[in-house]
């Protein structure tokens, strides 16, 4: 699945995530990830994982994360933004955090045990520190994909609520121009700007850059609306 460059090293995209560690919330970050169209690569030294993953990621590859040179050897360094989500093992999610902060990875998010890890990650350089049992995959991967969605409710396994912040593709456009039910099957439900909020906004209602936009919808839907209108180019 990845492609051997000149140098004999493995090259990979520019615009890439990176997993590494398939336990339940690795396992949940890619699928979501790869639901919403983004390249990902998957690491876990557990062959029976990555063969679970295989045909879900965009790379799935077998090592050590706590080996700087197979990290090297894989291409991490072109990866734009890693998620350490390893389980259990406190010390090999501080070392593979510590290894992918000093190859260069510009965005770095860590699963975190407890506070005693999270203060650690922080202390080491981690960019984001999240804790599983209270975020959820889902929610976290959307956040990841773009900093223009805020917020990412599940409402059941295929419904859920999205808070997005306007950009250039909303900015100065009307409910009516933008025509988000009919051409997603979403409904706005609130516009939000500054300390006012506007529930139930009508359809001439006009959208400025940096709104807050609430959305309700089935998830495939959502994800259409988030790819056309919210995540920037």
């Amino acid at each position: 699945m990845l492609s051997i460059d000149k140098r004999g090293g493995r090259q990979l995209s520019k615009h890439l995530y990176g997993v590494i560690g398939l336990g339940r919330f690795g396992g949940s970050i890619c699928k979501e990830l790869a639901r919403e169209g983004m390249e990902v690569l998957v690491i876990d030294s557990d062959e029976e994982k990555i063969n679970e993953y295989k045909d879900i990621a965009s790379h799935a590859v077998i090592a050590d994360s706590t080996d700087e040179l197979a990290l090297k050897d894989i291409g991490i360094r072109n990866i734009d933004h890693i998620i350490v989500a390893i389980g259990d093992n406190i010390h090999a999610s501080i070392l593979t955090t510590l290894i992918v902060k000093e190859l260069g990875i510009k965005m770095i998010t860590v699963k975190a045990q407890n506070d005693y890890h999270e203060k650690v990650l922080n202390k080491i350089g981690a960019d984001e520190v999240v804790h599983p049992e209270r975020d959820m995959g889902k929610r976290i991967a959307h956040s990841i994909i773009s900093s223009n969605i805020l917020d990412y409710l599940e409402l059941s396994d295929e419904h859920s609520v999205v808070e997005v912040k306007a950009g250039e593709k909303m900015n100065d456009k009307t409910l009516i121009d933008l025509d988000i039910r009919a051409r997603f099957g979403c409904n706005v439900v609130a516009i939000k700007r500054g300390d006012d909020i506007n529930v139930s906004p009508m359809a001439d209602d006009v959208i400025h850059r940096d709104d807050v936009i609430i959305v309700i919808g089935a998830d495939q839907d959502i994800h259409r609306f988030e790819k056309a209108l919210v995540i920037e180019d």
